[in-house]
């Protein structure tokens, strides 16, 4: 079995090189899975498993810090100046905080998106210092 017949996580290959094309796929693949990968059935409001693991007291919010966790090191791999990472950080912060007093913390989780302000923030850093990686969205 070569590499084209293995199945792919959730329908996409990810890039596994250390350049910054590859790692702002890898980030922008982690932000969608945690912040837009379901509907809200009934509806067109997006959320993901950050939302979805936040509903199990505790243990969900440590899980979902530590998957976005992971953006932050995919950010300090790409050479983001430690004051932005540090706000990545305290965007964590503050969803696992607010996410963890229960039912306030769970609606708290729908609205406050964490992760795609870390996106964002990695996003800038990248389109300024790395424009070749910019995509156009349409």
């Amino acid at each position: 079995m070569d590499n084209r017949d293995r199945p792919r996580p959730l329908g996409m290959e990810l890039p596994t090189g250390t350049d910054p094309v590859s790692i702002r796929k890898r980030i922008e693949a982690m932000e969608h899975l945690l912040e837009r990968s379901l509907v809200v059935p009934g509806t067109k409001y997006p959320i993901g498993l950050d939302t979805i693991i936040g509903f199990v007291p505790v243990i969900g919010d440590i899980v979902t810090a530590a998957l976005a966790g992971y953006i932050v090191w995919e950010a300090k791999n790409l050479g983001l100046p430690r004051w932005k990472l540090w706000r990545m950080i305290g965007n964590i912060g503050i969803d696992s905080a607010v996410g963890a007093v229960p039912i306030i913390g769970d609606a708290f989780d729908v609205v406050y998106r964490s992760n795609t302000k870390n996106l964002r923030i990695v996003k800038r850093h990248l389109d300024k210092h790395h424009p070749h990686t910019q995509v156009i969205e349409g």
